[in-house]
């Protein structure tokens, strides 16, 4: 494909990710299968669309001195500027004097002669003087939100809960590319074997500290992988892998996973219990219960039934004290996953947090009489924002009295986990800086 062609595709990309709210991960993947995107160019295509979308409000800070702020630019083109100026700023195996012509050639091909004039002048002066010097904006929270391209009202939110050099980290961790981690399916081979496979190949690997079946992958694709193709490994997060170690599962239980999709926790907690027990897992909607369903097949597990279900209203679905361990990682606005799907922060209002706080509520009320007397119930979310966590824990305890935090557990995270800051009164809070995780919440609660 053309240099120009690729970023006319890109463009696209970035306007319809921007104008349906979409995620920017699920229409990249569409976009490379649906126009067949050379395997050449799919990596600049995913670096350009990412850092893009990562970047847009520092972006737009250096665009506003060379652009008329009354001037009325159409979508597309405030994209071309922007990734163009992405380009410039932030990637250096490309010559600025490249990208200004693609980005003329491309608004030459989208609109007209004074639009491609436009592009070329904005772009040339920019070169010419560089880009403004964030330093001289003054406020703290205001220049970190500027320089990590985050919201101002979540910076400072941020701030308010956990001081500035906590949101520094994590705002500047949201922009870095975070490790890649698998697990393996035990059943089927060995943390090692896998290990041993994969290096053989090529690949870098270590293993994780979170999980027995975690492996770090350093470098590789793991997606043309023998193993990951024939359901030896799938990938997860190290902080998703904790949540199904810290279930204490065994074979032979019966588990509810209350909101399941994609599948990553669910499947792990069958291969915990060797295939043995029964799961019953359940999402919103039926597609994605069936996508659980065929992630299970894929690993060769048989104890999961997937079926989609209401959180809220799993009571006409099941009796009272029906399960030993329970799973609720709750909806959430998912401010932990910044990294890997940028678009969250920008289309993520403060009002949602309240809005779903509630909802995390509602189903915890709702599923907790399921659980047997001494089992056991895990609260996760994948955000790191404390109304969502500790203040939804703390309101289910203060209204459950036959329900308390399980006093094992800090005791039993790993022995990396107990060393590091990040336990609070009421759970462990993983931000994304401290082990290049997803940044997640997770809690034990015991039925007394």
């Amino acid at each position: 494909m053309e240099n120009v062609q690729i970023r006319e595709v890109i463009v696209e990309l970035l306007v319809r990710i921007e104008q349906d709210s979409g995620f920017s991960h699920l229409l990249i993947d569409h976009e490379i299968k649906s126009k067949n995107i050379p395997p050449k160019d799919e990596a600049l295509m995913t670096e350009i669309v990412y850092g893009t979308i990562q970047r847009k409000l520092t972006l737009d800070y250096y665009l506003e001195g060379f652009v008329n702020t009354k001037k009325t630019l159409k979508p597309w083109v405030r994209m071309l500027l922007r990734m163009s100026v992405y380009q410039m700023h932030f990637l250096d195996r490309i010559p600025a004097h490249a990208i200004i012509h693609e980005a003329v050639e491309i608004a030459k091909h989208r609109g007209h002669k004074g639009i491609a004039s436009f592009v070329n002048g904005v772009l040339r002066n920019m070169q010419r003087k560089g880009v403004p010097d964030l330093e001289a904006i003054e406020g703290q929270a205001e220049r970190l939100a500027v320089e990590t391209s985050h919201p101002e009202w979540l910076v400072k939110r941020w701030i308010n809960m956990y001081g500035y050099d906590i949101t520094s980290g994590m705002c500047r961790a949201n922009l870095e590319r975070k490790l890649l981690s698998i697990r393996v399916q035990p059943l089927k081979i060995t943390r090692q074997a896998a290990m041993d496979e994969l290096r053989e190949l090529g690949f870098e690997t270590r293993m994780s500290d979170f999980s027995s079946q975690g492996i770090i992958v350093g470098r590789g694709n793991i997606l043309r992988s023998r193993l990951f193709n024939e359901g030896y490994v799938t990938i997860q997060d190290q902080s998703s892998m904790l949540v199904t170690e810290m279930l204490h599962v065994e074979p032979g239980m019966t588990v509810l996973d209350a909101c399941s999709a994609p599948g990553g926790k669910v499947t792990h907690t069958a291969e915990k219990m060797q295939n043995e027990g029964s799961i019953f897992a359940y999402d919103l909607h039926a597609k994605k219960a069936q996508q659980i369903q065929e992630k299970a097949a894929a690993l060769d597990l048989t104890i999961i039934n997937a079926k989609a279900g209401d959180a809220r209203k799993l009571q006409q679905k099941h009796e009272k004290e029906s399960f030993d361990r329970i799973l609720i990682d709750a909806p959430c606005t998912g401010f932990g996953v910044i990294r890997g799907k940028p678009d969250i922060k920008y289309n993520k209002k403060e009002d949602d947090i309240a809005r779903l706080a509630s909802i995390q509520t509602d189903i915890l009320n709702h599923v907790a009489p399921l659980l047997k007397k001494g089992g056991l119930l895990i609260y996760s979310t994948c955000t790191v924002d404390k109304t969502e966590n500790d203040g939804v824990t703390e309101t289910f305890l203060e209204q459950h009295p036959d329900f308390a935090l399980d006093s094992t557990f800090f005791d039993q995270l790993p022995s990396v986990i107990q060393q590091s800051p990040d336990c609070s009164e009421f759970g462990l809070q993983l931000f994304p800086q401290t082990f290049s995780t997803d940044g997640f919440f997770l809690t034990r609660i015991k039925r007394v």
